[in-house]
């Protein structure tokens, strides 16, 4: 498989950017949810268990504990982005943020940051702090849960925030020259392939850098298991997934970098669809459907070619 001849993968990008393979390696800060601890409701998003995505145990070790590990598993490369996954790893004092996003950009191998959080819990204070580093030379990423576009869902969901929380934190990560993730998920409880383009269009429209697609997945933990339990939550087949994630890429410009067009959970957590388990399997099915129909950009009448 090479995706990178059909989509603009942030991989191909970074590789060419820097001359050598860059990995991401995966953080937990510790951090909370106000979707969790009160703030703005408990229990979290329906479909969220972070230990489906997220090594809990890295809670327990420091960031330069858990660079180290990590980067012991990697024998391919020798530089690395420090990516601060789990939660919501905006949501604490901004000197708190400073100290950890700090002692991962200490060490020589850390090209920079990626911070995964949610829309309405990214502070002026924290962009500002964000932006000081991207001025500094390292590569800087802001991800955003957006999820969906459509507010019915996202309530539906108890995400707890809005598109317009997304639209205005996007801006102001933008106007400071912050790039910006944005994540999506297709198969959300009642979405349609509508619904999905609806959220293509409305990302596009507000400007981004970076799209991540993740199949709707059910894990164990989740409010989401009990509906799909109770035979009232239908998931996505692979085919399914495949022709809808195809058609947003071909719909997606070029220039737009695509970090991820799938996710796996791990069993047992894992409980639906079985395929989410195996990585490569929707990775292959994406790519031979972008191969078969049209790479990125090719609706648009202007589709991605890999250069060297």
């Amino acid at each position: 498989m090479q995706l990178h001849l059909v989509v603009n993968t942030f991989g191909a990008d970074l590789q060419h950017r820097y001359g050598e393979k860059i990995y991401k390696l995966t953080l937990h800060g510790g951090f909370s949810c106000p979707n969790r601890d009160g703030t703005l409701g408990r229990g979290g998003c329906t479909f969220c268990n972070v230990s489906s995505f997220a090594d809990e145990s890295l809670q327990v070790k420091s960031i330069s504990e858990q660079l180290e590990q990590q980067a012991r598993q990697m024998k391919k490369s020798k530089r690395y982005l420090a990516y601060f996954q789990a939660y919501t790893s905006t949501y604490a004092e901004v000197e708190i943020l400073k100290a950890m996003y700090e002692e991962a950009l200490r060490s020589t191998d850390i090209i920079g940051l990626s911070v995964g959080t949610r829309p309405d819990c990214v502070p002026d204070e924290a962009l500002q702090l964000l932006a000081t580093y991207q001025q500094q030379g390292y590569e800087v990423w802001l991800e955003l849960g957006l999820q969906t576009a459509n507010d019915k869902t996202l309530k539906q969901i108890n995400r707890g925030h809005t598109y317009q929380d997304y639209h205005q934190t996007v801006q102001k990560a933008r106007q400071l020259g912050i790039k910006v993730c944005s994540h999506i998920i297709i198969g959300l409880p009642k979405e349609t392939r509508a619904d999905n383009f609806y959220t293509l269009e409305k990302v596009l429209e507000t400007g981004v850098d970076g799209i991540k697609l993740h199949p709707l997945h059910i894990v164990e933990g989740s409010i989401m298991a009990k509906a799909w339990r109770a035979g009232r939550l239908p998931v996505l087949t692979l085919d399914e997934y495949v022709d809808i994630a195809g058609d947003l890429i071909r719909a997606t410009p070029k220039d737009i970098l695509y970090h991820r067009v799938s996710a796996n959970a791990r069993k047992p957590t894992l409980l639906a669809p079985d395929w989410c388990e195996n990585h490569w399997e929707s990775m292959n099915a994406v790519d031979k459907n972008l191969r078969g129909k049209g790479s990125q950009g090719a609706a648009l009448g202007d589709p991605y070619q890999y250069k060297e």
